[in-house]
């Protein structure tokens, strides 16, 4: 569910200032539908999800280190990356099919559907937001989605740590 933001226009409640997304929540969540579903949002993890385990176990394995929900120094700290290779200055995410709107697989539900969709937009320029100030503060924004291959995403992810680390070593950042 990507949409393109110009400065200054309105979209569902989120409005852009000077090429940076500004988040605006829509709200409390309207009821959950029923006492199952609120159980189920409530018990949502933030960090150390099943794919976000397979991929840094697939980094690990490769040999790459790294330290996992933190801020990168020089940024907001608010803003927590889930996976930090800190030499190479990359911070990856590994994002949910559902909550980041995959155009693959991101399906709004069915009840509220007018507050998912505020919601579900929010969170995507939420991430925009994100990947600006963290560009901007030098480091390199990698996002998996849920359903990649984590093998091949952290062969992926090697090359790039590769290519930075040399980059930085000969004088290029």
């Amino acid at each position: 569910m990507s949409t393109d933001v110009e400065v200054g226009q309105v979209v569902g409640g989120h409005r852009q200032h000077e090429g940076v997304y500004t988040y605006l929540d829509p709200g409390p969540a309207p009821p959950a539908t029923r006492q199952a579903t609120a159980k189920v949002l409530r018990r949502m993890k933030r960090s150390g999800t099943r794919p976000e385990l397979a991929l840094r176990s697939a980094l690990h394995r490769l040999g790459l280190r790294f330290v996992v929900d933190r801020a990168p120094p020089g940024t907001d700290r608010r803003r927590r990356v889930d996976i930090l290779l800190r030499g190479a200055q990359i911070a990856l995410f590994v994002d949910g099919c559902f909550w980041h709107s995959c155009p693959v697989h991101g399906q709004l539900p069915r009840a509220n559907r007018t507050w998912w969709r505020l919601k579900l937009r929010g969170v995507v320029l939420r991430d925009r937001d994100t990947d600006a100030r963290l560009t901007a503060a030098g480091w390199l924004v990698v996002r998996v989605w849920e359903h990649e291959n984590p093998a091949e995403a952290a062969e992926r992810i090697r090359g790039l740590v590769a290519m930075r680390t040399t980059h930085a070593q000969i004088g290029g950042g």
